[in-house]
């Protein structure tokens, strides 16, 4: 036998009909409606505040809702205690208990299920296996790397074969190549077990390297749902792809639009750029462009700055400029440049997204 997902009635669908939570006067939660399918692996994502922790805590029962529903399958769950929902939890503090080694660590749930001894070793032996810490079943936490026992807290959320898990910031503690080891890891249990995951971070890389959909939050709201190449190379509002990774906003007026593209005019310079939203000729825009698609270029066409900062990544330098209106700028090189050097930058009008706003 293997560790899956117990299967939920009606096809399993988690689904968040209206969801609010409310703090005194604050809306954490305004409303919110979300479908996961089931085996899905979702990603909240946002900046802290945005209501993403919240949500993943409505689901797992740990703050009841202001408003609204939620579902699993045919069933109604939102008045359920959180250990009547089944689910997974794997904590960014990882929550182990400190006394207890790690096969009890994992079996604690099971126990406290009532689940015989004979069962609980079988699931407890084959989730150490899926994490890869068979090896390592005697020891207690404290004996432990970080990234072990964040796979014990994993190994402890899908022993009970839950329908879903719920991580919430699981990598945050760990250093950059544990985390990059781990979201590899995380998504081959995921396939694994079959469950759903839904999995809260800021990270804009977890994000987009785990999830079958991202569902990106601010301010309470879901600001757009999509595939990770979807929000990558869409993101429908500017607030999007600000998360995105397009860190460079220019302020502009829009002086023509055609086919989808927009000519604007931005600190001095024109730009081509994919239009977005309502975007009018003669309006204000603002255009948007990732630090990597903002090149240096030897001369020419292409908007003036001067250099404030250079440093070299591998393969590229990236560099801080200023614009003649005093708008920053985040760009790409191929080779080192002074502090104070003139330059031109210039953006491929794919690779450029303009949106409708307050403009310059």
């Amino acid at each position: 036998m293997t560790l899956h997902a117990q299967t939920a009635p009606g096809g399993g669908a988690l689904e968040l009909r209206g969801v609010k939570r409310i703090f005194g006067s604050h809306a954490a939660l305004a409303g919110i409606d979300l479908t996961i399918k089931a085996g899905e692996f979702i990603a909240l994502l946002g900046p802290s505040g945005c209501g993403k922790s919240t949500a993943l805590n409505c689901i797992a029962g740990l703050l009841p809702l202001s408003g609204g529903s939620i579902h699993l399958g045919d069933r109604r769950i939102d008045g359920l205690k959180p250990e009547d929902r089944g689910f997974g939890m794997v904590f960014q503090s990882y929550a182990l208990f400190p006394h207890l080694n790690v096969r009890k660590n994992v079996g604690f749930g099971l126990t406290m299920r009532g689940v015989s001894r004979g069962e609980i070793d079988r699931r407890v032996d084959e989730a150490l296996g899926l994490v890869r810490l068979r090896e390592q079943a005697e020891k207690l936490p404290g004996q432990m790397s970080g990234g072990q026992q964040q796979r014990v807290a994993i190994a402890r959320a899908i022993v009970i074969e839950p329908p879903v898990v719920l991580m919430d910031e699981p990598l945050s503690n760990l250093d950059a190549k544990l985390r990059l080891e781990m979201r590899a890891e995380i998504r081959r249990i995921h396939e694994t077990i079959g469950s759903t995951t839904v999995y809260v971070t800021h990270d804009q890389d977890e994000a987009l390297s785990m999830a079958d959909r991202v569902v990106v939050m601010r301010d309470g709201t879901i600001r757009q749902v999509g595939t990770p190449e979807e929000l990558y190379e869409k993101p429908a509002h500017q607030d999007v792809a600000d998360f995105m990774g397009f860190r460079n906003r220019l302020p502009g007026r829009v002086v023509g639009v055609a086919d989808g593209r927009a000519e604007v005019e931005v600190a001095g310079a024109r730009l081509s750029g994919t239009a977005r939203e309502s975007v009018q000729a003669g309006g204000g825009a603002v255009v948007s462009i990732r630090p990597e698609d903002l090149v240096a270029v030897p001369g020419g066409p292409g908007l003036a700055a001067r250099v404030t900062a250079i440093e070299y990544r591998g393969r590229a330098f990236f560099g801080n400029a200023v614009a003649a209106d005093g708008t920053e700028l985040f760009f790409r090189a191929d080779r080192p440049l002074e502090k104070g050097a003139d330059i031109r930058l210039t953006a491929e009008p794919a690779r450029t997204l303009v949106f409708a706003g307050a403009g310059a």
